[in-house]
C-alpha cells in the first residue's frame, strides 16, 4: 500500500473516530443535562439525504482482510473466519460481510 493511501485511510479512521466522540458527547450531554427535551436537530443533519448502503463484495472484504493480514493479525481473522463458520473467506456467507469488516477493524484497537 503505498504512502498517501495510508494516509488517506487514517484521516478516514480519524474522521470516524471523531463522529463517534462527537455523538458519545452528545449522549453524555443529553443524560446529564437535567431536560428531557431533545436537542435541536442540526440543520445539516436535517437536509442531508441517507447514503444509500453499498453492497460489499467478496473483493473488498479481501482488500481489507489482506491488509489486516499484512499487519500481523493472520491468527485473529482465521479466528474471525471459525466465528462465521467458515475456513476460508469465500465461504462466509455474503450477509455476514458488513459483521465480518466490523470485527476486522476492531483488531487494530488492541
Amino acid at each position: 500500500m503505498s504512502k498517501m493511501a495510508e494516509m488517506d485511510q487514517t484521516i478516514k479512521e480519524l474522521r470516524d473516530a471523531a463522529a463517534a466522540i462527537n455523538s458519545a458527547a452528545d449522549w453524555l450531554y443529553q443524560q446529564f443535562s437535567g431536560t428531557d427535551e431533545e436537542p435541536a436537530p442540526q440543520p445539516e443533519e436535517t437536509q442531508a439525504e441517507p447514503e444509500p448502503k453499498k453492497e460489499l463484495k467478496l473483493e473488498d472484504v479481501r482488500k481489507v482482510l489482506a491488509e489486516r493480514s499484512r499487519a500481523g493479525y493472520t491468527a485473529q481473522i482465521r479466528e474471525l473466519l471459525h466465528k462465521y463458520g467458515a475456513s476460508k473467506l469465500s465461504a462466509v456467507d455474503p450477509k455476514d460481510y458488513e459483521a465480518l469488516l466490523f470485527d476486522v477493524e476492531g483488531l487494530n484497537e488492541f
